[in-house]
């Protein structure tokens, strides 16, 4: 396989990704992994949480691909763009880690953005976690956040449907 092949594997893995994590957060981790992921919406001072469990599920869908193509375990039914797909991965992982993790929980490092588009990111990402319990709720993408300004709106139009149940400081 061409490196310019490979290179397009990853870099179309990495966007699928996003999508991907978009439907995991939204119909798995709001569905029936919430058991998982409520811990996150949660505030607490421990180190790791049950939601942590995802990524081990996202490593693992890496390494399986890895496997898949590697001739080392593979033998001759390796499949080349396995391990692209599972470099791709593993690099849409890496950028959640920093971005999520990093960024917005400031669990790895402390910095707030004051504009552009971490600022943007950080503030779609805490309307996602203004809603109280698994119902409702916007952006639940990780790298694309849409304007915080029409996620505010959506989440006061979810208020009124009776969709979703908001914190306090949405209330208004």
């Amino acid at each position: 396989m061409s490196p310019l092949a490979a290179s397009m594997i990853v870099l179309l893995t990495v966007l699928a990704m996003e999508g991907i994590a978009w439907a995991s957060h939204r119909y798995v981790m709001h569905g029936f992994g919430w058991a998982w992921h409520c811990d996150h919406h949660q505030p607490h001072d421990n180190l790791l949480e049950k939601n942590d469990l995802f990524a081990v599920v996202g490593a693992a869908m890496s390494i399986a691909m890895f496997a898949v193509g590697s001739p080392w375990v593979m033998g001759a039914a390796a499949w080349e763009p396995g391990t692209w797909i599972g470099l791709g991965i593993l690099g849409y992982g890496i950028i959640y880690t920093l971005i999520h993790d990093g960024l917005v929980h400031q669990r790895w490092f402390r910095w707030v953005p004051r504009r552009g588009y971490a600022k943007r990111l950080v503030q779609a990402h805490k309307l996602h976690h203004a809603t109280l319990g698994r119902e409702g709720g916007v952006s639940f993408g990780f790298v694309f956040a849409r304007d915080p300004a029409a996620l505010k709106r959506e989440l006061r139009e979810q208020r009124k449907a009776g969709i979703a149940v908001l914190r306090e400081a949405l209330e208004d």
